[in-house]
């Protein structure tokens, strides 16, 4: 995709009209309650509108309108093919207002424009298609019972659903969960974060001109007192399907257990680690790797490299690298397509990023550490004597990436594994047999060698211990969570036979 110019993207922004209420049963209305909250540009302050805030009989409202749609057969009884062909449709309706929603994006989150156009928009519009061709590529199965007797294993969509959204990717993050949940068949409701509500509410908009039938799609916006709570207790919604932190994660087992025990699946946070051994090849490459990994999304990213567990024999060398290449991962305007690290999603958590940094004053500082009005953060390296510093066990959700010196490659894993997370984690090692053994000793969901990232649309993506549990994002897997497995048992005995008891 070509670039535009900043002002370019500034008269798009201009002429941008952003979506304030809650998008329920086919269309917009105002919360019951009528109260709004402000929904800020994060580098600038500025105000970019009143979103109508939800409550309970708002989400009570959805739920039951998710639920008529759901029972009635609208969507979960539509043969599979025309469910595709909607969200087929749906896709090529974002990929032509691509635009418009990497501005809002950008404007929105504080994200640069360089990330919303080149990753987040047209991953999200690949999601969408991605799911919408398996529909019909999904075959149920026969169990292999006796010649008396046919036993069917088939899947049905799991019912009213509610979908709990982090700030740090808005929209592709809805897509992870809405695909595969509306090629399911189920019906859902959807809490964007409160920080980032824009793209939600215009997508949702954009799946009625699909073709999306009323009620299946959405969108209430919220607190997580008003909104979140009242959807993870609600008694007529079936699942929830949460991303965030670990802490407000565990709240939805809570209310799971207090209301109708629904099902429940958790993506949450990490402490990812970066493990990179004496024998690593090309130190340049590993190093780029390293910044994009720690940097990328300004390191508000769930599987982002935030521990670099180095051997001393390369440490100096890579990190005069990692040095180099980070200098060229500038802060400034978003909408600036030469900006690689935007504005940070609030002022508070702006500030929490900043606590962190004065803790970093205690240590040794290798590079940025600085902070900037407009909720920026540099981009900092900080060397650590050891691995019981809060900045090497805390999920600090900000561009700071802290060094642990090992002098073994059993040092190493022992120290990827000293956390209360799971969700990714990298080795860089030029033995082959190192780099397997590694990948599988490291407890974490995704586990790239001598690379960076979180495989593609066609790899499961979650992670173990407390950064989650109940089933994974992304491939065909991401379809099982919003399904229910049914026996069908028939029996094919001739009338005659005797009747075993």
């Amino acid at each position: 995709m070509n670039l535009l110019t900043t002002e370019e993207y500034k008269s798009i922004a201009s002429d941008l009209n952003f979506p304030c209420n809650p998008y329920i049963d086919g269309g917009f209305r105002p919360s019951v309650s009528g109260n709004t909250f402000q929904t800020v540009n994060p580098a600038t302050g500025e105000v970019l509108g009143e979103i109508s805030a939800c409550d309970k009989k708002d989400v009570d409202f959805a739920v039951s309108k998710a639920r008529e749609s759901f029972e009635d057969g609208r969507w979960s009884k539509m043969p599979p093919s025309e469910r595709k062909e909607i969200l087929v449709r749906l896709s090529v309706l974002l990929s032509r207002n691509a635009r418009e929603f990497a501005v809002m994006e950008s404007l929105d989150s504080g994200k640069s424009i360089y990330d919303c156009e080149t990753v987040d928009i047209p991953e999200t519009v690949h999601c969408l298609k991605w799911h919408a061709e398996a529909i019909d590529k999904i075959y149920d199965q026969v169990a292999p019972a006796s010649d008396n007797h046919l036993a069917m294993v088939v899947r049905e969509p799991i019912g009213v659903v509610g979908l709990v959204l982090p700030w740090n990717f808005p929209l592709l993050m809805l897509a992870w969960k809405i695909a595969p949940a509306l090629a399911a068949g189920c019906s859902v409701v959807v809490k964007p974060a409160q920080e980032t509500t824009l793209t939600a509410l215009y997508l949702a908009e954009l799946a009625t001109r699909a073709g999306l039938p009323k009620g299946v799609l959405n969108v209430v916006p919220g607190g997580g007192a008003e909104v979140g709570e009242p959807l993870g207790r609600h008694m007529d919604v079936d699942m929830i399907s949460f991303t965030g932190s670990t802490q407000t994660g565990k709240r939805f087992l809570t209310y799971s257990a207090e209301s109708n025990v629904k099902e429940v699946v958790l993506e949450m946070g990490g402490k990812n680690p970066c493990i990179v051994m004496d024998d690593a090849e090309n130190l340049d490459k590993v190093a780029q790797h390293v910044v994009n990994g720690a940097f990328w999304n300004m390191g508000e990213n769930c599987s982002a490299i935030s521990r670099l567990i180095v051997h001393r024999d390369v440490k100096e060398e890579l990190l005069f690298r990692i040095k180099s290449h980070a200098r060229h991962w500038n802060i400034g305007d978003p909408l600036d397509p030469e900006t690689r690290m935007g504005a940070l999603v609030s002022n508070a958590h702006f500030e929490k990023v900043c606590e962190y940094l004065e803790k970093a004053k205690a240590e040794a500082i290798y590079l940025g550490g600085q902070s900037h009005q407009g909720a920026f953060v540099e981009p900092t390296i900080v060397e650590l004597e050891s691995h019981d510093n809060t900045l090497a066990r805390d999920e600090i959700f900000g561009p700071v990436l802290s060094v642990i010196t090992v002098a073994s490659y059993d040092e190493a894993i022992k120290l990827a594994n000293d956390t209360n997370y799971g969700l990714a984690a990298s080795i860089f090692t030029g033995n082959a047999k190192r780099a397997l053994r590694g990948a599988r000793a490291i407890r974490a969901g995704t586990v790239t060698v001598n690379s960076y990232g979180e495989g593609d649309i066609s790899t499961p993506f979650g992670g173990y211990k407390q950064s989650g549990f109940g089933g994974r994002d992304n491939s065909l897997y991401a379809h099982d969570q919003y399904t229910q497995l049914k026996t069908i048992w028939l029996d094919l005995a001739d009338d005659n036979d005797d009747v075993v008891d």
